[in-house]
């Protein structure tokens, strides 16, 4: 079975040298609070979507983020390619300024069975053709928190484009779908996560999973809702194996900066 390498290097302020398999970031910000670090994935990522609301997120915390700068410098700087989404929560005013900057607003309000984040990621998929999805990293700020039927909406989107890497990110967190249709590597970068994690058999169980570097590894080991499932585990080793005869979700903890 083919590998798949996961490292969150894109939380580093300075890639290192080896990176691993070259990726193509693409961001995609969600109407709840910023994580500190948006404008570090800004500068990581060469498309930038706000979905709905999130472009009000981005026009008013930008400069909360970044408070020694201009904030009117700042919003013409951080303008988003695209606003994508039914459009029920943008402020009137947020949107007229991003559409005179050039950012395509794209109103799919007639669309009501599929997320603001589901039709982001179409977006980024159907605009990419010519981009090997392998290499294609869709990073999600402002994913967790807020009310949970979102935080599972957004979860479900993990599994929808199952075929696409994408991140949830907070503050405090990410989480990301380790598909079983491979075995996993999992770089772990100790000065910005960890080192809290856990492996969680969401949607469906599992009836073997197994792993190295953990604190508690599992080996074989079944797990499903009702019974046992791996939270509060700890990260022992810098790389991480996971292999499970059913889809994962992996979070990690992202560490606070001083």
């Amino acid at each position: 079975m083919e590998l798949m390498y996961h490292a969150s290097t894109f939380l580093l302020p300075n890639l290192p040298p080896n990176n691993g398999p070259s990726l193509t970031y693409a961001l995609v910000v969600l109407n709840q609070r910023l994580p500190r670090f948006t404008p570090l994935l800004w500068e990581r990522a060469q498309l930038r979507l706000c979905a709905d609301g999130g472009a009000n997120r981005l026009y008013d915390e930008i400069p909360e983020l970044l408070s020694h700068e201009d904030p009117l410098d700042l919003r013409n700087r951080y303008r988003p390619d695209a606003i994508k989404g039914d459009m029920d929560s943008i402020r009137p005013e947020v949107q007229e300024f991003y559409s005179n900057l050039g950012t395509k607003i794209v109103d799919d309000s007639h669309d009501q069975d599929t997320t603001d984040l589901h039709k982001c990621v179409a977006y980024i998929r159907d605009s990419t053709p010519d981009l090997e999805k392998s290499n294609l990293s869709i990073l999600v700020a402002g994913a967790l928190g807020g009310r949970f039927d979102h935080e599972v909406g957004n979860i479900n989107v993990l599994y929808l484009f199952s075929n696409i890497r994408m991140v949830l990110l907070s503050d405090d967190c990410l989480i990301q779908l380790l598909p079983k249709t491979h075995h996993h590597e999992i770089h772990i970068q100790s000065s910005v996560e960890g080192p809290h994690c856990g492996l969680v058999p969401f949607g469906a169980p599992s009836a073997s999973t197994s792993t190295t570097g953990l604190q508690w590894d599992l080996t074989d080991m079944e797990m499903r809702f009702g019974e046992l499932i791996s939270t509060s585990n700890i990260v022992r080793e810098e790389k991480i194996t996971v292999r499970s005869d059913s889809n994962l979700l992996w979070t990690i903890s992202i560490k606070k900066r001083e």
